[in-house]
């Protein structure tokens, strides 16, 4: 052997080993792994288009096999396996992975249970027209650059010319060497509306371009738990996002068999398998991880999906749902980690940074584009001078050209008898007989004027920033409106975030309660004043065997506390209850509140913040009465939180809110009422797991049926007295006269309302405080021996009242409309009622304050 055969070269294995390791690490994370900040593509993807662009596969042109393009691609640009670009080739062209496929695909794709794909040999595709008109056009025109292909045979583009932002509109993922990149889908509407405004305002910050790009939209829908992680990934690159399927709670009518709840799951979460998520479930329940599950099955189809999970009977549908989110796939966490290659080298990137280096992109590819479009308009404007001085003078050139020996020799004089170019020259000596007639003539010269602006308008776009700006938009707006779709995934707010409320106008609402236990919220502008007497607006359809049981006004903002005769205290936001039209049913309540079968609504309570002064005064059906402060009932967990102990038989009716030195009217059926204060001697504090004491004597047959709260500077101009009045004592009742003069003060008054549709206001001051546990003294005297008291609320002249009957029919109206009269008088009619009906609650109009003025302003 000779020694130059076997050279040896020194070197150290542990810098070898590095190099060689970091070598491969760069052409991995460049040439396979990671997208392109630019174009949003991997080389696999971007060799795939190309192909197909070279191929011919328009959308305007016959499917082609899967196959052909594959070899086309494998024996062009990507020297690696058939499978990984067929895979990649296949995931274009699937709608429940891409949120806008760039590839249409003809044949068996997969779907959604991951099922593989046809082989190639038997599935079709071509081009989608998004792909043509935002990632390929102008490909010609020198917009990018191209550099040779593995063989140096062929030539691919670096980057695909792209007018939208393809990275955050498709997504990516993928696992190089040490990194690993995870960018969510979202929606080319909503991307293109915060490009634009970045156009605008370049200095516009991240949660600027939020108020645009709200969130990911994935292509498979379902629902996003909150901005926590939306707003992590946005701002820092990097962000959890809780992803959760759309599921609804349905009954299922059986034909004689009692009908039964079921869980109805219609969107799933992005990248979920449907077929994995059924067998997990089933695992589950097998293993009694999961109870309250009867049956499964899919009943998905061509028009959509969805999973039915029917229930037990003795089932919580609530509490069934919310295992399936804790223990399955139905709620899932995408990891977004925005990593992508800037200038060749990977960055992890917020949002407004991938929206500039897209930007930045846009218009070196316009200027390259602009440049491209001028350089050929200034040759074609060249030629057509040559041609316009041939014509000119055309009798010279053609004796010129018949007296010369060949082709070159006119060329040469040509160029030097008339001043021309070869290029020129080249041209004329092209030029064909018919080019020489007037009309020919005109249009050479119509030409060379419109090419003379076009190169003028072309310089300008060049010479001016705001030129370019304007035509990104322009072609952004183009792209947006043919081929924008709505949101798919809706971003719902999060036990205990902050910030869906400030999104939500803060209405006055009514919320009704039916004793079946539908419920629904409607604006209390659905139902304008009306005069006293009439007979009202319905406001639910209520069955036979059903009617309206609780009733109260809120706004929008306000959360809502639901007692249940159990004693157990439930809350839900106002704006989560949905609305529904006047005449609608409304939803079970059992969609929405974990309550079980036998338990019962008895009380509705609107709190718009939990301050450390504010108290519950709670009235047990036996007129057990307990006051326990609001602040412990500031975090309700899901399932419900303990309010009141209660003794067997019992039940809590009635709950308001109050502070330590207002006062309680207490009102019964038989038309009795008693005042006295809430302070600490009358009524102590208790905490929640407490009975309470007695706050009212009643006759034989008679019952408690309202409880209201009288305010501090109210009671302060209030006597007292140790003795009840008795029904017959009259001596304090204001007379007629007196009852006028107070009708000009502005209150306040107690209102009674009568099971007839009768109701009157009677003067605070007739109502003397007394001690707790006492009999009262008579609030009303009744029409009728079947007569009696419903609801007792305190008011002011200025307020309005709402009426609602048990077959739902509503009316309100100004407490102005209500005379004043005296504890002893029977009132005036406040509805027309019709037969067989009756009044069942009566709510009073929340007063648009300071808050919701403020909302409404915004």
């Amino acid at each position: 052997m000779t020694a130059s055969a076997d050279r040896i070269i020194a070197t150290d294995l542990r810098n070898e080993m590095s190099r060689s390791y970091l070598e491969y690490a760069m052409s991995v994370i460049v040439g396979r792994a990671l997208p392109d900040a630019r174009d949003g593509l991997k080389p696999v993807h971007r060799r795939i288009l190309f192909a197909m662009y070279e191929l011919g596969l328009t959308p305007d042109r016959p499917f082609r096999k899967c196959a052909r393009v594959v070899g086309e691609v494998l024996g062009k640009y990507h020297p690696h396996g058939d499978t990984a670009v067929y895979d990649a080739l296949v995931r274009m062209a699937q709608d429940f992975s891409m949120r806008d496929p760039l590839i249409n695909g003809h044949g068996n794709f997969g779907s959604v249970d991951n099922d593989p794909p046809a082989a190639m040999r038997y599935t079709e595709c071509r081009l989608q027209t998004l792909t043509t008109n935002a990632l390929l056009r102008d490909i010609e025109a020198e917009t990018v650059d191209f550099i040779d292909n593995f063989d140096g045979s062929q030539q691919e583009p670096v980057v695909l010319p792209a007018r939208i932002p393809q990275l955050l509109l498709n997504g990516s993922s993928g696992i190089a060497v040490g990194m690993a990149t995870n960018i969510p889908p979202h929606n080319l509407g909503e991307l293109i509306d915060a490009t634009v405004a970045l156009i605008h305002n370049p200095e516009l910050d991240d949660r600027g371009l939020m108020q645009y790009i709200p969130g990911p939209d994935f292509p498979t829908g379902g629902q996003i738990l909150g901005r926590s992680g939306i707003r992590e990934a946005y701002l820092t690159g990097r962000g959890s996002i809780t992803m959760r399927g759309v599921a609804e709670i349905e009954t299922l009518e059986q034909r004689g068999r009692q009908d039964k709840e079921a869980i109805i799951i219609t969107q799933l979460p992005y990248q979920t398998n449907k077929a994995a998520l059924i067998e997990r479930i089933a695992e589950l329940v097998n293993e009694k991880k999961l109870e309250g599950i009867s049956d499964i099955r899919d009943e998905s189809d061509r028009d959509g999906m969805r999973i039915v999970i029917e229930l037990k009977r003795d089932a919580y549908p609530r509490v069934v749902l919310n295992n399936l989110y804790k223990q399955t796939p139905l709620q899932s966490n995408f990891g977004a980690n925005l990593l992508a290659l800037v200038n060749g080298e990977p960055q992890t990137l917020n949002l407004k940074r991938f929206l500039t280096v897209f930007l930045d992109f846009r218009v070196e590819t316009l200027t390259r584009r602009t440049r491209y479009e001028l350089r050929k308009a200034e040759e074609r404007d060249h030629l057509l001078q040559g041609l316009l001085i041939a014509l000119d003078q055309l009798d010279a050139v053609i004796r010129l050209i018949r007296g010369a020996a060949d082709t070159a020799t006119a060329k040469t004089e040509l160029v030097e008898n008339f001043g021309l170019s070869e290029v020129q020259a080249d041209a004329i000596l092209q030029m064909q007989l018919r080019r020489l007639t007037a009309l020919e003539a005109e249009k050479i010269t119509a030409e060379h004027e419109e090419l003379q602006l076009k190169i003028a308008d072309l310089q300008d776009i060049l010479a001016r920033r705001e030129r370019i700006d304007a035509l990104i938009e322009e072609e952004l707006g183009q792209i947006k409106a043919l081929h924008a779709s709505p949101r798919r995934t809706i971003i719902v707010q999060e036990d205990g975030e902050i910030g869906d409320i400030d999104l939500i106008a803060n209405e006055q609402a009514v919320i009704l309660l039916t004793e079946q236990g539908y419920i629904k919220r409607m604006p209390a502008s659905t139902f304008g004043t009306q005069s006293r007497a009439t007979r009202g607006k319905a406001a639910a359809k209520i069955k036979e065997d059903d009617g309206v049981e609780h009733f109260i006004s809120c706004c929008d903002h306000d959360k809502i506390l639901f007692f249940g005769d159990r004693g157990v205290v439930y809350s839900l936001n106002a704006y989560q209850i949905p609305v529904a039209s006047r005449t609608a049913r409304g939803v079970p309540i059992v969609q929405m509140l974990p309550i079980p079968k036998d338990e019962k609504i008895t009380s509705l309570v609107t709190v718009s913040e939990f301050s450390e002064d504010t108290y519950f005064i709670m009235l047990t059906r036996q007129g057990f009465i307990k006051k326990t402060a609001l602040s412990a009932f500031s975090n309700i967990r899901s399932n419900g939180l303990i309010a009141i102990s209660l003794t067997e038989g019992d039940q809590l009716r009635w709950v308001r809110l109050a502070k330590e030195e207002d006062s309680v009217i207490i009102g019964s059926c038989q038309g009795m009422a008693i005042h006295f204060k809430a302070d600490a001697q009358e009524l102590r504090p208790l905490g929640r797991a407490t009975r309470g004491v007695r706050a009212m004597k009643l006759r034989p047959g008679d019952e408690l049926i309202s409880m209201d709260i009288l305010p501090s500077q109210i009671v302060a101009n209030i006597g007292s007295s140790e003795e009840e009045l008795e029904e017959e004592d009259s001596a304090d009742l204001l007379d007629t006269e007196e009852l006028i003069e107070e009708a000009d003060n502005p209150g306040p008054w107690l209102l009674a309302i009568t099971t007839g549709g009768f109701g009157k206001r009677v003067p605070i001051p007739q109502f003397r405080l007394q001690h707790r546990a006492g009999m009262g003294v008579k609030a009303i005297r009744f029409k009728s021996k079947t007569d009696r008291l419903v609801a007792i609320h305190v008011v002011n002249p200025d307020d309005e009242l709402m009426l609602v009957t048990n077959r739902g029919i509503i009316i309100r109206q100004s407490i102005n409309d209500i005379s004043p009269q005296s504890r002893n008088a029977t009132g005036v009619r406040v509805q027309r009622l019709d037969e067989d009906d009756a009044i069942a609650a009566v709510a009073l109009v929340p007063p648009m304050g300071e808050r919701e003025e403020e909302s409404a302003d915004e």
